[in-house]
């Protein structure tokens, strides 16, 4: 654990804020799910909610079909990481943070499919390996709880009709699957 050096108080009714600049770092945005965890030293440990983070396994499944059937590079995402990957080394994108370009089509909340000559959107700015070539935002109930995309290496990021149909068919599959 990193110290800050913040201090701050918990007021009358309980509440802490917390800071600008670690909110900024940290990605968390107002109305973000926090889950509080407690340890036998006394620490208070506060750590982004995934909804989509319970579905690991079930995502790992739709990933490793998704790309059996299309030969892509397949990725489902969080708000903030790469929660399945299948079709590519795990290290290169497993629990990698998204982009910010990535993150910015997501809260566009439309499919986003890479058109020739358009500069590539990275998948993670941690690994500058992968590109989307399409991606479909996972919305449940109005809000983005993620994505579900095909990445490819820059030089081969062609995604047709029929791709974008099968992330638009996924990606509303899991949206309806975590509202109900």
């Amino acid at each position: 654990m990193k110290a800050t050096g913040i201090v701050r108080r918990i007021d009358d009714l309980g509440r802490v804020v917390i800071p600008k600049e670690i909110r900024r770092t940290m990605r968390i945005r107002e109305g973000d799910p926090l889950e509080i965890y407690t340890d036998k030293d006394g620490e208070v440990i506060f750590k982004k909610y995934s909804l989509m983070g319970g579905l690991s396994d079930f995502a790992t499944q739709m990933c490793d079909t998704l790309n059996k059937t299309t030969l892509h590079v397949t990725v489902i995402t969080d708000r903030d990481a790469c929660i399945a990957v299948a079709g590519a080394p795990r290290r290169d994108l497993m629990d990698k943070r998204l982009s910010e370009k990535l993150e910015s089509v997501l809260e566009g909340r439309k499919i986003y499919q890479h058109q020739p000559g358009e500069t590539p959107i990275p998948v993670s700015d941690e690994t500058g390996k992968y590109f989307v070539s399409c991606a479909a935002p996972i919305l449940a109930e109005g809000d983005v709880l993620g994505c579900v995309l095909f990445a490819a290496e820059e030089g081969d990021l062609t995604a047709d009709d029929t791709d974008y149909k099968l992330l638009q068919t996924t990606s509303g599959f899991l949206g309806r699957h975590m509202e109900g």
